[in-house]
């Protein structure tokens, strides 16, 4: 499926954005050099018959997206959180591939809940609505449960979406090998293991039973977390293509004239999006990593209300701390400190020099602190901080691309609620918040003692790894030998490391 056929899916492409006049809107929005003006124009206008048309209702660049398939709305539903980038007109443009996408029919729809449940749709539900929203993989509908009356929201995967999507992964892959063959220099961004990432969240995100769990973690997450909502999962109503949450009444966080007719403050609103999702990423190391608008509402009691859980992100313990320590560096102006836990964790190749590439983050960074978010050009603050981990050899680093992604997103969503919003004042109390309670004393008493669980399990074993590190290090091979069993000799040192531990504990 990755052969060169998908040079097909290429052109057409790039005809299609030709043709629905959006190769010229996307070139002015990103305000392109002239060069590129003219090169993309050249290259596009022959082929722009071969284009699809789409439909001529729908602005160019959201038709052009809507037409090419369902990956390619899910690259415009990011670029609508971004008016910065984008602009503000562009961005609101590409605000309808969030939830507005034309539906697949209800009588459709029907035959799925029918078929997933093996029983008739009226034994279920008393009410089933036309689509209330449709977005690029599945539908939603208003139901009423049979017995209780209860609204709730019914998700169904658009029919084909599978195969839809493999499609245009597959010709995401070939981009990613042209990519890194042309630019040798690209593949410390490791095009295609990003492309790889990209396709493993996809396909989970087409099994609404692993949703339903997502949701029902993230529920118990923030179950005490004051003004966040996640509405409960019907279990017995769902499935691999469908999936039945309690009904959410709410303003979209992208009706902001509905949201000021409606009394609520903006700006906290802003700030509670941007804190929530930080809290989230940090505390639990589970987060929702789709938070556009379209996923996220404004209650009539003001509490935002998260929906759609199909994509989630998680960070283990470790990269927590480091994500923590960034930022906290950042905030507190300490961009050699930044610059250490970069190489600490290895994002920076150990022969670079510290004190550059500290200097490089002070002139990222320092354009930000005392100024509103209204004055700072996103845009080319990305493509500077793009210039800076290319001139230092760091290379992407696909465990953080979903934390990456969704921190820009949220971003976006928060300053289209508040323009003047800084993201660093903002982020400060839940920063300082996990830092004080994870990496300290607190944090060192609290790490000592889940080391100590772990030796007390391994204890029957430790004078055996001991013993076989000793045994090992006073007799050496002679020659390299080829183990079929590698992991031994890790075990033996790792029980060494560990025995030193438990000494220590115990002077202690």
């Amino acid at each position: 499926m990755r052969g060169p056929h998908n040079i097909w899916r290429l052109v057409r492409t790039g005809a299609t954005f030709e043709r629905t006049g959006a190769m010229g809107a996307v070139l002015e929005a990103m305000d392109a050099p002239a060069p590129v003006r003219v090169v993309a124009r050249v290259l596009g206008w022959p082929f722009k018959w071969l284009g699809l048309r789409g439909d001529p209702r729908v602005p160019p660049v959201p038709r052009a997206l809507t037409a090419l398939g369902p990956a390619y709305i899910k690259f415009g539903q990011i670029l609508s959180t971004r008016p910065d980038v984008v602009g503000d007109r562009l961005a609101g443009e590409l605000q309808v591939l969030q939830d507005k996408l034309p539906p697949f029919p209800t009588d459709v729809a029907r035959r799925v809940v029918e078929h997933e449940m093996e029983k008739p749709l009226g034994a279920l539900f008393t009410e089933f609505s036309d689509a209330v929203a449709a977005a690029s993989i599945a539908q939603v509908h208003k139901a009423k449960l049979v017995g209780t009356e209860r609204a709730v929201a019914v998700k169904i995967l658009r029919p084909g979406i599978e195969r839809a999507f493999r499609k245009d992964i597959d010709a995401f892959y070939l981009i990613a090998w042209v990519i890194e063959t042309v630019s040798p220099a690209s593949r410390r961004l490791r095009p295609r293991a990003v492309i790889e990432h990209f396709e493993g969240v996809v396909m989970q995100e087409l099994d609404l039973r692993i949703e339903s769990s997502a949701a029902g973690e993230f529920a118990a997450n923030t179950e005490d977390d004051p003004g966040f909502v996640v509405p409960q999962v019907e279990w017995f109503l769902s499935s691999r293509r469908m999936m039945t949450l309690g009904w959410a009444e709410g303003i979209p966080l992208s009706d902001l004239a509905a949201i000021d007719a409606a009394g609520h403050d903006r700006k906290a609103l802003a700030t509670r999006v941007l804190q929530t999702f930080l809290r989230h990423a940090l505390r639990d190391g589970f987060f929702h990593a789709d938070m556009h608008q379209g996923n996220l509402k404004v209650a009539p009691n003001g509490d935002v209300v998260a929906l759609d859980f199909g994509i989630m992100g998680r960070i283990d313990e470790y990269t927590r701390r480091v994500y923590a320590e960034i930022l906290y560096g950042f905030i507190r102006k300490d961009y050699r400190r930044v610059a250490e836990v970069h190489f600490e964790a290895g994002y920076v190749p150990p022969d670079r020099d510290v004190g550059e590439f500290a200097q490089a983050l002070r002139s990222v960074g320092e354009p930000i602190f005392g100024m509103d978010a209204s004055r700072i050009s996103m845009a080319r603050l990305l493509s500077y901080l793009f210039e800076v981990t290319e001139r230092f050899g760091m290379e992407t680093r696909t465990e953080l691309i979903l934390l990456q992604r969704t921190m820009v997103v949220v971003e976006g969503v928060a300053r289209s609620l508040d323009p003047s919003m800084n993201i660093w004042t903002v982020a400060r109390p839940v920063v300082e918040e996990y830092i004080r309670e994870n990496i300290g004393p607190k944090a060192l008493v609290r790490d000592l003692a889940t080391t100590a669980r772990v030796l007390a399990r391994f204890g029957p074993r430790l004078p055996q790894l001991a013993e076989g590190a000793l045994i090992a290090q006073a007799n050496p091979p002679r020659r390299e030998v080829r183990s079929p069993w590698p992991e031994r000799a890790a075990y033996a040192a790792g029980g060494a490391g560990l025995l030193a531990v438990v000494i220590l504990i115990l002077g202690i």
